[in-house]
């Protein structure tokens, strides 16, 4: 490890967050916005549903699901089940940048230091994610929206037709105050360990040494061991909880896959386009490549749970298990999205960053992230949706307004973070690896 002050060899340099970059991030949110707006409008006076008669086995889905009816159709809750799709994804974006600085210090990894202050300002988002995560759910709730069917009270009255045995066997752990409270704790936690980091950070800038670095490895090693619980639980609350009567086991590594290697597909793009812009001229061929390396891996590594928990789940061919699956390939809406999906998310990726090369070309690397990007929303529209919507599934303005809205907000949010600190922080002590790396 290169201990000693690096600051005369990097020149200084900050992220210039101009008027011009607000206005393009202006004119895409107020576009999302307008769209939205329409196909908020067109919910009201037209209905949201697709159109289909039960083609997601409704008939199935019901006695599988104890009699789990989600009543009449309303056009607010194509509304509810958006914006928890953005929340969920945005928020994964967010914690990954965090946990991206974090096991890059625990493993003591020299090679990202220059690069270390784009997922670092990801974390950025984090408290405004809890708002909306917090507002939607409350709001759905009072709503009585079928975003999460368990939230509804008759389901625990012995005495109501609709009770329903097995949501009730699960009141203990889900129920409204308890759920608020944990997902109180997981922003609080998430937060305040991206404070600690961030202050230590920006303290090393300022007085180099290593004894900010060795906080920030403490730091890192204590947010990975919180998130690797967190990880999990919240993807229990916040996406298994909605198909209230199936469950996986391998669901939490599932929804980790989907949101790491989203994370690892936004900080490379963000890289890249820093380096086009004439930021991080440090940057060289072999940082991309390794930035790529990881997008084509965890691309392996999300397919190899997700193919994992679908083959567990055919193999054994239980009603209450398969119903997951049955709702998403017997669909002619979803089904196409089930195979898209793993186009998007695998297939793609996995082929053209399949040689050397191509993880080293910005053009290549620009297509594959922004696939991958997109495909991961897919991918949360495919967990999400067809629990609250059943066969009233759709996609339209709606979603891609409200997705633009979201993505304007977030690259608010971070590209101010990142104009706050420089853009390479000089004085890592393993600053000197980075400059040097070359694969």
């Amino acid at each position: 490890m290169a201990t000693h002050s690096t600051t005369e060899n990097v020149q200084e340099e900050y992220f210039q967050f101009t008027s011009d970059i607000k206005k393009q991030l202006t004119i895409i949110g107020v576009v999302g916005a307008v769209l939205f707006a329409i196909g908020v409008l067109y919910l009201m006076i037209w209905g949201g549903g697709h159109g289909h008669e039960a083609e997601v086995a409704g008939a199935a889905a019901e006695g599988a699901h104890g009699g789990e009816g989600h009543g009449e159709f309303h056009w607010y809750e194509r509304l509810f089940t958006n914006l928890w799709i953005n929340n969920v994804y945005f928020t994964g974006l967010a914690v990954i940048g965090l946990f991206f600085v974090a096991f890059q210090y625990a493993a003591q990894a020299g090679w990202s230091a220059s690069i270390k202050r784009i997922p670092e300002a990801f974390g950025a988002w984090l408290p405004y994610a809890g708002v909306l995560m917090l507002v939607v759910f409350v709001v759905a709730w009072l709503a009585h929206s079928n975003l999460f069917h368990w939230t509804h009270s008759y389901l625990y009255d012995e005495n109501d037709p609709r009770y329903d045995y097995i949501i009730a066997g699960k009141q203990a752990y889900l129920n409204v105050p308890f759920y608020l409270g944990r997902m109180v704790l997981y922003f609080a936690l998430w937060y305040m360990m991206y404070r600690y980091i961030r202050k230590e950070s920006l303290a090393e800038d300022k007085l180099g040494g290593v004894s900010h670095f060795h906080k920030m490895v403490k730091y890192s090693t204590i947010f990975i061991i919180i998130f690797a619980v967190t990880s999990s639980t919240s993807a229990w609350d916040w996406v298994l909880s909605i198909d209230t009567h199936w469950f996986s086991t391998m669901f939490g590594w599932y929804v980790f896959a989907s949101w790491f290697v989203s994370g690892l597909a936004a900080i490379t793009l963000m890289v890249v386009f820093l380096r086009e812009a004439g930021y991080l001229t440090i940057i060289n061929s072999s940082h991309l490549h390794d930035l790529g390396k990881f997008v084509f891996a965890f691309s392996i590594f999300w397919t190899y749970v997700w193919f994992s928990q679908f083959l567990l789940i055919y193999y054994a061919n239980i009603p209450e298990e398969t119903i997951y699956f049955v709702e998403r390939l017997s669909s002619d809406y979803y089904s196409p999205i089930f195979f898209i999906n793993l186009i998007m998310n695998f297939f793609f990726p996995f082929l053209v960053f399949m040689t050397r090369d191509s993880k080293r070309h910005t053009i290549i690397i620009k297509v594959v992230c922004v696939v991958v990007l997109v495909g991961h929303w897919l991918d949360f529209y495919l967990m999400v949706t067809p629990g609250v919507l059943k066969e009233n599934g759709s996609f339209g303005i709606l979603e891609i307004g409200l997705a633009m809205v979201y993505l304007s907000a977030f690259l608010f949010v971070v590209l101010g973070n990142l104009a706050k600190a420089p853009l390479v922080a000089r004085n890592h002590p393993m600053l000197q690896e980075s400059l040097h790396h070359h694969t």
